[in-house]
């Protein structure tokens, strides 16, 4: 009878075991390592989103620069009456002109660029949110789903991002765009 019993007492331990991985001084569970590396993963996500975002956002400023650059170039050609102005004079200015065009042009695909990232993202997070609702029901019953912060309205407005590409022109060059 003990040798049966011992059996048991093994057969028990061995499924336990089966169910908590020891870890020096603590036990954790399959599922709390999954959900550690979960949250891990979530973080690099993050990480790599908010990368892509100043990315964007120095390129953004670049080309705002030069934008700038090129109107104050222009504008002290503009100010030279139209008699006294050389054939070298009106050629530059031609030339600033188109320069400048391509520059919005270069913005209005970034801005477009920036607002498929933000789609792909929000669908990122459905799809991932229907994910951890069918993986982890108990838990997201418990503790709420995972939010992500969202910005308030004002927030959002203040975005360069969230605009159209004249308007992100004439609000990062400082002063209304006179040109366009």
């Amino acid at each position: 009878m003990i040798g049966t019993n011992d059996w048991k007492s093994s057969q028990y331990d061995q499924q336990h075991e089966d169910d908590v991985v020891s870890m020096a001084d603590s036990t954790i569970t399959t599922d709390d390592i999954e959900g550690e590396l979960f949250k891990i993963d979530r973080i690099r996500d993050v990480l790599v989103r908010r990368e892509s975002e100043l990315r964007y956002m120095m390129d953004d400023i670049q080309l705002c620069k030069e934008i700038t650059r090129l109107k104050k170039e222009l504008q002290k050609l503009v100010s030279i009456p139209d008699n006294d102005k050389s054939n070298e004079d009106r050629q530059k200015e031609e030339e600033l002109l188109q320069q400048i065009h391509k520059l919005v042009e270069t913005r209005d695909f970034l801005v477009d660029d920036v607002e498929f990232e933000r789609l792909r993202e929000k669908e990122e997070d459905k799809e991932m949110a229907d994910f951890l609702k069918s993986k982890f029901p108990r838990t997201m019953r418990k503790k709420g789903a995972p939010t992500r912060r969202v910005p308030s309205r004002s927030q959002q407005a203040s975005s360069p991002f969230a605009k159209t590409g004249l308007t992100l022109l004439k609000e990062c060059c400082g002063f209304t765009c006179s040109i366009m």
